[in-house]
């Protein structure tokens, strides 16, 4: 098959470490959770001296903090190394950046959700080890990264930047669409029929099942895999999505600078992927180590979410040991002001969870802080006055009196540089 040649082919120029990783994490696939750990332990002693010897930043970071590699003697000791913030991050990506001469270097970039993007450049292996970790998943669905697929990651280009986006998208054997209207769409789903995997922005997802079945369209029926990334997954879409495609979407967690962290069996749970990182949760905020990236090493790494991780003991009945995060419950930092005081924008999504919980009552929506002690709740589906009366009267265990609000049905749902995000503030702090 050309499109499996030219995927090898790329893969042997750009990632020749790639097979290596493939073959050893389809082992290690199988291992026992001691044996998971055993590895992590060993992997970050390495990742640790490794940074001492040539990242400016650590070797000061750990000696201001009277940290010695010597005190690891097991997994649970990653806890006297000393947490390193988005912030410390940000201000010291130069001293981060290890002076070692790596063979071959990646440019990687984050937009930053606060305006303030993140430039490093990651060695090969690790860009090979996380390529790898990925496809790995993929295999659980019988997909391969060569074959056809759909993809959703925006569309408003440029007429340049689409045609290099075409011919990227030609030589992956990918497709996407620029357009939503009925002429385009419907070639777009036309094409879907002969797609093995559809992956993107979750909410894109949501919306090309929604038009579909709203215009009726042929569905398509050699998908084996939807894959959603970069937005929180609402219960609400997979009803649709299921309505569309017969396939639920399944979750890919992970960011630029720490790698993927976990991905979606197909029974429902999502495995740590133990062998590129270790996760902790600290608080209900997740820690994440990077055990393979030497070139900008990411080490007890406060990510920016609020997970909940699933008990040690509890086993996936697809049968892998990996541990399984039970949730990605949302971004830590983003502040609700009230009339008076400061809430945290957790709150919504215990409001949204309560309500689907306790009235079955599943909603996509988009709060939006419009100035200090004002929200409008915007809800996409057209609800009835006894479901907003349950939602308000949510609202109001959470927030009281503190907060003037508007509930807002049949709206449609706002997306930020193509991603959709559930909280919106015009707060400037």
């Amino acid at each position: 098959m050309i499109y499996k040649l030219i995927f090898k082919l790329g893969q042997h120029l750009r990632n020749p470490s790639m097979e290596e990783c493939s073959l050893f994490l389809k082992e290690s696939e199988s291992w026992s959770l001691e044996a998971l750990e055993d590895y992590q332990l060993k992997k970050l002693k390495e990742i640790l001296r490794f940074a001492y010897a040539y990242s400016p930043f650590y070797r000061n970071y750990f000696e201001v903090h009277n940290f010695s590699i010597s005190q690891i003697k097991k997994i649970d000791d990653i806890r006297k190394v000393p947490i390193v913030t988005k912030r410390l991050l940000l201000d010291n990506t130069l001293e981060i950046q290890a002076t070692y001469k790596f063979k071959k270097l990646f440019k990687a970039s984050t937009s930053g959700s606060t305006g303030e993007g993140l430039e490093f450049s990651r060695n090969e292996e690790a860009d090979s080890f996380n390529r790898a970790a990925i496809f790995r998943g993929y295999s659980w669905y019988r997909v391969y990264p060569w074959d056809r697929n759909a993809y959703l990651w925006g569309f408003n280009f440029s007429l340049l930047e689409k045609g290099k986006t075409k011919c990227l998208d030609f030589l992956q054997n990918r497709f996407r669409i620029f357009s939503y209207e009925e002429k385009s769409f419907a070639h777009f789903v036309q094409k879907l029929r002969s797609a093995k995997y559809f992956h993107g922005y979750s909410s894109m997802l949501f919306q090309t099942a929604k038009l579909i079945n709203e215009r009726g369209l042929v569905l398509p029926k050699s998908l084996k895999m939807i894959k959603g990334t970069s937005e929180k997954i609402f219960d609400s879409y997979q009803e649709e999505v299921k309505k569309a495609f017969g396939l639920k979407i399944i979750s890919e967690y992970g960011a630029t600078e720490s790698g993927i962290i976990a991905f979606e069996c197909p029974e429902g749970n999502m495995h740590l992927n133990m062998e590129g990182v270790i996760v902790e949760e600290v608080d209900n905020e997740i820690i994440v180590t990077n055990l393979q990236m030497k070139s900008f090493p990411v080490i007890r790494y406060a990510l920016g979410d609020y997970i909940q991780l699933a008990p040690r003991d509890e086993v996936c009945s697809c049968g892998r040991k990996h541990r399984i995060l039970k949730e990605v419950i949302g971004r830590i930092g983003q502040n609700v002001y009230g009339i008076e005081g400061v809430y945290p924008s957790l709150y919504f999504y215990y409001i949204f969870k309560n309500i689907a919980k306790n009235s079955d009552l599943l909603l996509n929506y988009q709060v939006v802080q419009v100035r200090k002690g004002e929200l409008e709740f915007r809800i996409e589906q057209s609800i009835n006055e006894e479901e907003i009366r349950i939602l308000r009267k949510e609202i109001e265990k959470y927030f009281e009196k503190n907060i003037r609000y508007k509930v807002l049905v049949g709206v449609n749902l706002i997306a930020t540089k193509h991603k959709f995000k559930s909280f919106l503030s015009n707060m400037d702090s």
